[in-house]
This record gives C-alpha cells, structure tokens and sequence, in this order.
C-alpha cells in the first residue's frame, strides 16, 4: 500500500493509515535516508496508538519506551548502534518478542535480529515536504 502526502499535516492521516493497514501487527521498521521524516511519522504514529507522551528520537539511548492504551510501545533507533553486541546488550529479545508494539528506525543495523513477520515502512522523499510512504507486509 502506497500512501502520498504533501506536507506534515498530513502525517496523522498517513500514520491512521498504516494502523489500519497493520490490522493485528505490532511489530514495524522505518527505513529512509537520513532526513526522510522516520521519527516524525513515528511521533504521528505514536498519536493515533493514544500516546500522550512526548516522543522522541531514541538516538543515544537507543530505546524509548511510551505508554499507549493498546500496552507498552517501544521506538528504537539503531543508527549508532557500533556493533550487534550492543543490541543483545539491550535485551532486544525481551522488547522484540514481547508482544508490545516496536517501531524500529535503522533496522538494516540488525538486520538478522529482526523477527520472521513484520510490517516495513519506507518513506521516499519526492519533495520539500513531500513523502511517499510505503507499507509492506513482510512474512519470512
């Protein structure tokens, strides 16, 4: 599914979009350049779940957690994760198979740690503030 938005007031509407599209997924990787709006649309996502917290980029801690009335969300940020070592030094397992919803940006990081059934979000820069959101359902 394709979804095509023209500024960031349109990012609730793209994020209600991909919980429609996730039916009962929990699990979802954000890929795109640097400067492609991951953490943006994941603050958008995190509304439409009904978090009321302040979202932001987990970047030096490499995990944020939120709370949601669908249960605990976990966003990470794997940009500067040095090594696999580091994501097994989290507890990754815990936070991945735990049921809850994980967002996870930089995924190509951990590539192998991923779970077999997921959702991928990529976002495309095709403007200034225009994005094409693809949502692909992936079951190895």
């Amino acid at each position: 599914m394709q979804v095509e938005i023209n500024g960031i007031a349109q990012l609730p509407m793209a994020a209600k979009k991909l919980l429609d599209f996730a039916k009962t997924h929990r699990f979802f990787v954000f890929e795109g350049e640097m400067a492609a709006g991951k953490t943006t649309f994941i603050k958008a996502f995190c509304e439409a779940l009904g978090i009321t917290d302040v979202v932001s980029s987990p970047t030096f801690s490499i995990v944020n957690e939120y709370e949601s009335p669908k249960g605990p969300v976990y966003h990470f940020d794997f940009y500067r994760l040095k090594n696999l070592q580091e994501a097994y030094d989290i507890g990754y397992e815990e936070y991945f198979y735990s049921n809850c919803f994980c967002l996870v940006e930089w995924p190509e990081k951990i590539e192998e740690l991923l779970p077999e059934d997921y959702i991928k979000v990529k976002i495309t820069i095709t403007g200034s503030e225009q994005r094409i959101f693809e949502f692909i359902e992936i079951n190895e």
